[in-house]
């Protein structure tokens, strides 16, 4: 008896808090995520996989982050203007609805004799616009969804969604993409898409205030980027994220590693996986992240912290007669570290911004939080090919995770604003707080 009472509490300070799922809003908008994340994570497989196989070539799979690069930056700042003017829901319908035909047209290209690649970059290009137009509605809504003191566990029950979408929709696309064939992959991408804009329609309506109609077009975007840049704890959250994902993004290099390093293809999909294990690990027992306060100091350590793993698991062997299959779940291992790291300093990012942003200005910062988080994979994505396609795919991941904690603690060392954060004294945590309790 007193020894269960000893650790329930325990307990319970750690597990994830469940109450914003109580919330009708806050479900419905986290389901129809929950799905269109686990459909996109299917092609997220799906689409390097066909390229390496018609090209085999690792840069022509990491130019697909070029392709997106452009879309994201012009879209990815429309969209968040268009957040602070629009019904954010409609926004929603129409860019979702965009993702069902587009990946439609991967699938129709997928069954060709010849499948085109011009195509997949096309497509490929078209779907980031249409992500880019989408996410800042879907992030600057969420907060709306819940009171401001259930903003930390909504965050993390937020992060469940892409957590769920990343565990399974790998293992999914790998296991359809190695049995069925690349079109099935493409398939269960069209289903979900369809299925998560099926699900918006029992979303109710948020239309912008008076506040958010202002000022429309550039002059609202050029307001947004204003007022990122004149706050340190902001830019760090956006820099370290940045730099961190550039030097050491692993993810476009995990089919030569499975067909290379380990001579198992069918470890393409665990791979990818592995982020997603490690990070819902984290997420569900996160219940102590409420507890703390210094979230720039929890960000930059976690990210020191993740291209340390990165690092570690190109340095597995995978072969030899000691290693044999040990060293399988050795890199598995230190890949779920490596999501598990990633998903804390993802959720005290999310935390800081939701906790000090206007919700004036949440669809412009959301719009600029997703080309922190987008663009530096991206670039890392065509960093990581070319070096391997030049150095070979173990040195890019290795020299990629010590780098990154070099870059990571040097950026860190710089924005010394970012690193004395404190969301108990920040004046705009203050006002924030004050401003959501009075409303």
């Amino acid at each position: 008896m007193s020894e269960t009472a000893d650790h329930g509490p325990r307990r319970r300070a750690i597990r994830l808090d469940l109450s914003p799922l109580r919330r009708p809003e806050f479900r419905r908008l986290f389901s129809s995520a929950t799905v269109a994340y686990l459909g996109s994570m299917v092609g997220y497989v799906a689409i390097p996989f066909q390229l390496y196989r018609l090209t085999g070539s690792n840069f022509a799979v990491g130019l697909v982050a070029a392709v997106e690069l452009v879309p994201l930056v012009i879209f990815g700042l429309w969209g968040g203007a268009l957040a602070d003017r629009l019904d954010r829901r409609t926004i929603m319908l129409a860019t979702g609805g965009a993702e069902v035909l587009l990946s439609a047209v991967l699938l129709a290209n997928s069954l060709l004799a010849k499948p085109q690649i011009w195509a997949i970059y096309v497509v490929a290009g078209l779907l980031a616009v249409a992500s880019s137009l989408q996410r800042p509605s879907q992030e600057a809504l969420m907060p709306r969804t819940v009171p401001h003191d259930q903003l930390t566990p909504a965050v993390a029950v937020w992060s469940m969604a892409w957590q769920l979408g990343s565990l399974l929709g790998p293992s999914l696309g790998g296991l359809l993409i190695a049995r069925c064939g690349v079109s099935y992959g493409y398939a269960a991408w069209v289903v979900a898409a369809l299925v998560s804009t099926l699900l918006l329609l029992r979303l109710g309506h948020y239309r912008p205030t008076a506040e958010e109609h202002e000022e429309p077009g550039f002059a609202s975007i050029r307001t947004g980027l204003r007022y990122a840049l004149s706050r340190k704890d902001l830019l760090g959250t956006y820099v370290i994220d940045m730099v961190g994902m550039f030097l050491a993004m692993p993810m476009v290099l995990f089919p030569a590693f499975a067909l290379h390093s380990f001579d198992r293809p069918d470890l393409l999909g665990l791979f990818y996986a592995c982020e997603g294990v490690g990070s819902a690990i984290a997420t569900m027992t996160s219940g102590w992240m409420q507890h703390v306060h210094r979230h720039g100091r929890a960000i930059t350590l976690a990210a020191i912290g993740w291209g340390a793993a990165i690092g570690l698991a190109g340095l597995v062997p995978g072969h030899g007669p000691f290693w044999g299959s040990a060293g399988v779940w050795i890199a598995l291992g230190v890949l779920a570290v490596a999501g598990a790291l990633d998903q804390v300093s993802g959720t005290f990012r999310s935390v800081l911004w939701n906790q000090t942003i206007p919700d004036g200005l949440r669809g412009r910062l959301a719009g600029i939080e997703m080309l922190s988080y987008s663009l530096g994979p991206l670039g890392g994505q065509l960093r990581s090919g070319a070096v391997a396609d030049w150095l070979g795919v173990r040195t890019a991941i290795v020299s990629g995770g010590a780098l990154c904690m070099a870059g990571v603690g040097a950026s860190a060392a710089a924005l010394r604003g970012f690193w004395s954060y404190d969301n108990r004294t920040d004046p705009h945590a203050v006002a924030a707080r004050e401003s959501r309790a009075a409303q």
